[in-house]
């Protein structure tokens, strides 16, 4: 295999020829083909796609270089939900021992930060001692024990996506529906799971900023989970602003604590709940929305999620007095409050602004080998729509020290705009299945 010939040939518009992914995919992984290579190749991709063919090669070829979870005959329904990335998106945190308190395994596999968007796994380590490395054995004992998990890829799961998920987050390759579609479901099929609920984020501060992509990116990963008898729903939601209030790891955790409390922000909630009704669904343990949604409230309201939780906290070797003292995360030293300096409507919360600001504060990574300080970040308590007056709290800044906090003020001033109203995006606008695409416009 010549692989600067099959650069070329990408680079050209060709589709490569079959059986090219998948010995190239396995060179990879043994480390016979350089990282400079794969990037090249792997910005081709980005200008120039994949066929359906080769992206199907490329999935498997993914899912075959290492082993993948076996439940075997367990009847119990499997679900799992995957965003794209999104900024103060901390959905999964909630989702994870809700869904378990309601008869629904979740063996959830999730990643790290990638580009501007924050990562599952960086919010979990910000808990003392949590461990997100399980082997796959231990994962299976502890699902079928507590009924959930969540762990970042071992060494012998997918480890051909892990290598390209490292090296697209510093290689300016992360925005191509192909590899977003393959890095996701290449993890997610190797879970064994029987359902699945994708969380396709549009929006300025999305991988696919334009509806159009977001529902190319949807259907795309729906057809591959389908074809692999895996009952997979899309929603599109909002990633205009950011969710929640906080952006930054422990922030972030600190605010889904509240949220499994049922303290958190209305518009986390609310796409949280969003997700977990599908989940619910897919997974066939209801079948009527309403009742679905009831019986997520009733699990948040009644403590079983937040006390899940400090039992997956508990069984990952963390931290369980974090989950009841949130103030027990990692702080930051200096916290600079940032006031409106004129009355108006807030237009704009830019999300991307906000993710590289997180980056710039040391809070996410430039470098694959960057370490990464859970303790920074912003907390901004207004959204686009509301109405502000002169002098009002927008945010907080965490930081460690007045050099950091004042770059991350100039942040500040060019993510969030005021002035007159311009109209917002409800949160969830879309859902995608095998059947087709339904309109929700849910605000």
């Amino acid at each position: 295999m010549v692989v600067p010939r099959l650069i070329e040939r990408k680079r050209d518009g060709l589709p490569l020829e079959p059986g090219d992914w998948t010995t190239l995919i396995r060179a990879y992984v043994a480390g016979e083909v350089p990282d400079y290579q794969m990037a090249a190749l792997a910005m081709a991709v980005v200008f120039r796609g994949l066929a359906a063919e080769e992206l199907s090669e490329l999935v498997e070829a993914m899912l075959s270089s290492g082993d993948r979870l076996d439940f075997g005959a367990w009847p119990i329904p499997r679900v799992d939900k995957h965003s794209i990335g999104g900024v103060g998106d901390k959905t999964s945190l909630l989702l994870a021992p809700m869904l378990a308190c309601a008869g629904v395994a979740v063996p959830m596999i999730s990643g790290r930060g990638l580009g501007h968007t924050g990562g599952t796994l960086d919010k979990l380590e910000s808990i003392r001692g949590f461990r997100t490395r399980l082997s796959l054995d231990d994962t299976l004992r502890q699902v079928r024990d507590i009924g959930v998990a969540m762990i970042g890829q071992t060494p012998e799961l997918v480890p051909a996506d892990r290598k390209l998920y490292a090296l697209r987050d510093v290689t300016g390759t992360v925005e191509s529906i192909p590899l977003i579609a393959a890095s996701i479901m290449s993890k997610k099929l190797a879970e064994d799971l029987t359902g699945l609920v994708l969380d396709i984020k549009t929006g300025s501060g999305s991988f696919m900023p334009e509806r159009t992509q977001s529902l190319d990116l949807a259907r795309t990963m729906v057809a591959l989970g389908e074809g692999r008898g895996c009952r997979t729903v899309a929603l599109l939601t909002a990633m205009d602003r950011p969710l929640g209030w906080a952006c930054g790891n422990a922030l972030e955790m600190a605010e889904a604590i509240h949220g499994l409390r049922g303290e958190g922000p209305d518009d986390l909630m609310e796409v949280t709940y969003a997700l977990g009704v599908e989940m619910l669904l897919v997974a066939g343990v209801e079948t009527v929305r309403a009742t679905a949604r009831q019986r997520l409230e009733g699990i948040v309201q009644s403590g079983q999620a937040l006390e899940k939780f400090v039992a997956l906290v508990e069984a990952q070797g963390g931290d369980p007095n974090v989950v009841h003292d949130p103030d027990r995360l990692p702080r930051a030293a200096v916290r600079r409050d940032v006031v409106a300096l004129s009355l108006g409507t807030v237009q704009r919360v830019d999300p991307r602004t906000i993710g590289y600001g997180v980056i710039g504060l040391g809070g996410g990574r430039q470098r694959t080998t960057d370490l990464i300080d859970p303790s920074v970040g912003f907390v901004i308590r207004v959204k686009p729509g509301m109405r502000v007056e002169r002098g009002q709290h927008l945010a907080t800044i965490h930081a460690q020290d007045d050099g950091s906090a004042e770059s991350a003020e100039r942040v500040l001033e060019r993510a969030i705009s005021i002035g007159e109203p311009l109209p917002v995006p409800p949160l969830v606008s879309h859902r995608l299945d095998a059947t087709g695409l339904e309109t929700l416009e849910a605000g």
